[in-house]
């Protein structure tokens, strides 16, 4: 859901024709794209689209070898991840980057956990840390019992809700989502899917990187799809149906010889 605000201020992030370069491999060769607040952008494409370089040149992890990157409009070179995060742009990675033995508390609040006390004698406010775990859970529908437990004890699609619920508590402007449904079955790619769509509505934008166009289309208001590094083209949800985004990301003609030679099978 957009407003009016969020139609005239300029994109939260906006790459404009982004090249990477590894050595003599071109992963990424003209790649334009943008999302704005409160708007779920669907960023498709098949193994070696170079969706992986893309992310990782959105979140920090690579510099790209041209093109122009803007946050909010203005024109960014960022060194680190770090330096995304205090943009406002935050990755939650297919594997999570979580402690499965470590509390759900402690893997909410890693890194960042609010202490109290007088120096030298400060430490981490654990009764706090607690509570504000169990209401942003609570928020989204997951009644944890004991923020303590193991964040392994979790499901896979509850595991995601603490890594999106962490990003978004933070003060991330950007949500950039690595495959979230990939490992899923449907009752907890369900849960994802319902919370992205909550995360939108709070107005937040969120690049939504996946291979199944059908969880895409559940959720998104914009398709940008990748072939061989290059972006084949941008579309609103209502200009595109389902099956013709499903041909364009990956190869309706070559499905369609390989379903002939196998007498209709695919």
């Amino acid at each position: 859901m957009t407003d009016r605000k969020s139609e005239t201020a300029p994109p939260v992030i906006e790459v404009k024709n982004i090249i990477k370069h590894y050595g003599s491999v071109i992963a990424l060769s003209g790649v334009s794209m943008k999302v704005s607040q409160g708007e779920v952008l669907c960023l498709l494409g098949d193994n070696g689209a170079g969706k992986s370089t893309l992310i990782k040149t959105l979140s920090g992890v690579v510099r790209p070898s041209g093109g122009d990157f803007l946050v909010e409009g203005k024109p960014v070179a960022f060194n680190s991840p770090r330096d995304a995060l205090d943009a406002g742009i935050a990755t939650v990675y297919q594997d999570l980057a979580m402690i499965p033995l470590m509390s759900i508390t402690r893997n909410f609040f890693m890194g960042r956990e609010p202490v109290k006390g007088i120096p030298p004698f400060r430490r981490v406010d654990f009764k706090y840390c607690s509570e504000v775990t169990r209401e942003e859970m609570h928020k989204i529908g997951i009644d944890i019992r004991d923020p303590n437990q193991a964040v392994g004890t979790l499901s896979g699609g509850e595991r995601q809700c603490v890594a999106i619920a962490r990003a978004v508590y933070f003060g991330a402007k950007v949500l950039i989502l690595d495959e979230p449904t990939s490992a899923l079955g449907v009752a907890q790619t369900s849960m994802v899917l319902k919370y992205i769509h909550q995360v939108q509505q709070k107005g937040l934008g969120v690049i939504f990187i996946t291979h199944n166009v059908r969880h895409a289309f559940a959720v998104g208001n914009r398709f940008t799809v990748l072939n061989r590094g290059k972006t084949l083209g941008t579309f609103d949800k209502s200009e595109i149906s389902l099956e013709e985004l499903q041909n364009l990301m990956a190869g309706g003609k070559e499905l369609q010889v390989i379903s002939h030679e196998l007498g209709g099978t695919i």
